[in-house]
């Protein structure tokens, strides 16, 4: 049953946190200008028609999205929360089953299970069998579906 569980990764997957100039000088400053500017890697809206419409088979749709690496408490809470707010602003017709937005270096195989869409190619290595890349995200989830 863990094949459908589909997990988004968010920064330099499904939002282009790294195209946004000045990121991590914002991020070093604790400012979360990019984390709520960040433009969409994928057509969101033709991302949004097919989680629907898998959901609506029984799979479930999770983010596993880390905060700041070096982010305080209070600053991380600002991610944490203007990652929600992109995820409104840009998805809205989803209903997420859960949004884990966890400390960074937090193993996302710890987290969830199913498949993982991630940028990062040690998040991928980590989680194994059912990881992909950010390059046919919506290719791969027609073919799972």
């Amino acid at each position: 049953m863990t094949a459908r569980i589909i997990n988004f990764d968010m920064d330099g997957t499904i939002a282009n946190l790294y195209g946004v100039e000045g990121w991590l000088d914002d991020l070093i400053n604790s400012n979360v200008r990019p984390y709520a500017i960040a433009k969409p890697l994928v057509n969101l809206s033709a991302l949004a028609r097919q989680i629907n419409k898998m959901q609506k088979l029984g799979y479930i749709f999770n983010i596993i999205s880390w905060t700041s690496k070096s982010g305080t408490a209070e600053y991380n809470k600002a991610v944490a929360e203007t990652k929600l707010k992109w995820l409104a602003k840009h998805l809205p017709s989803v209903k997420w089953d859960n949004i884990f937005i966890v400390p960074y270096g937090t193993p996302k195989h710890e987290i969830s299970r199913g498949i993982l869409f991630d940028d990062e190619i040690g998040n991928r290595t980590a989680w194994g069998v059912g990881a992909y890349d950010v390059d046919n995200i919506l290719g791969v989830l027609k073919a799972v579906a």
